[in-house]
């Protein structure tokens, strides 16, 4: 089984063409992959993840005992196939702001993740371009591709899947693919889970401190006519450690149309939708 892609952006200036190939291959052959040095700060990064698990510590942890008591769920005998292991919450960015509208954030946490979901959006639209680049496609097309009347959609979804006693039984989040474009994960630096689909194996993600994990989405796969994969993933509840997980997802806007680049479709591999018509972003990893 080949390495999980790990890919140093900084290495863009000086030994481009190897690292755009890496880029290129991990976008085709495995649907995602991890970048380091990605111009968000490392300690600026620091205080987001203290940030979120004192939150989720102060905020959610008790209201998450309760769930798993109220379900029952805490000595399984049987698969539980309709829920997932995991407390999280949304925060949704473009076209418009909610995070006036959470509760029980305080004011730092709001002013850091607003900072944060700036910095993950421009990091996106970057990858957006290399990814034009490696495509043979105009600078900015698939940033374009995105926008609807109010451009793309952009929202973060704050996890924490805390320890869990039956693994077995639950899983941290269900088997799926997302349904947008590009997802940025800032994950656990220790507690792993992450695992994706590739040759019919599940494969770890390595938690790797200070890295951003990306994944792509149906739609970009659409836009791509298939040269970019999305593929299914999933999280293993782990019986030690709470994991916490940050993904945003940068988006078609929601009456998008969403088409294979023609420059890209000599024989198209899907038709045009609306990317209202696909599954609303909320499942991640």
């Amino acid at each position: 089984m080949a390495k999980f892609p790990v890919i140093n952006l900084e290495k863009l200036n000086g030994e481009r063409a190897a690292t755009m190939d890496l880029i290129k291959d991990a976008c085709e052959n495995w649907g995602f992959f991890e970048v380091l040095n990605h111009g968000i700060p490392y300690d600026f990064m620091d205080r987001v993840e203290s940030l979120t698990k004192e939150h989720y510590k102060k905020c959610m942890e008790q209201r998450f005992k309760e769930l798993v008591a109220s379900k029952a769920l805490e000595g399984l005998q049987a698969e539980v196939t309709d829920m997932d292991w995991e407390s999280t919450f949304y925060l949704r960015h473009l076209p418009e702001s909610n995070m006036a509208e959470i509760p029980d954030l305080t004011d730092e946490y709001r002013k850091v993740m607003k900072e944060f979901a700036l910095k993950l959006e421009k990091l996106a639209e970057e990858l957006l371009d290399l990814f034009c680049e490696n495509l043979g496609l105009e600078k900015g097309y698939l940033k374009k591709a995105f926008y609807g009347a109010k451009g793309p959609t952009f929202g973060t979804k704050v996890s924490n899947y805390p320890p869990c006693p039956t693994p077995d039984k639950i899983k941290g989040l269900r088997a799926h693919t997302d349904a947008g474009g590009i997802i940025l994960l800032f994950q656990d630096p220790q507690v792993g889970g992450l695992q994706l689909l590739k040759d019919g194996e599940w494969v770890d993600v390595p938690p790797l401190r200070h890295s951003i994990v990306i994944n792509l989405g149906d739609q970009l796969e659409v836009i791509t006519n298939g040269k970019s994969k999305s593929v299914e993933h999933r999280v293993i509840a782990q019986t030690d450690g709470a994991r916490m997980s940050i993904a945003s997802f940068y988006n078609p806007g929601s009456d998008a149309v969403i088409y294979p680049a023609p420059a890209l479709a000599k024989e198209p591999r899907f038709e045009a939708m609306k990317a209202r018509e696909a599954t609303a972003p909320t499942a991640t990893a």
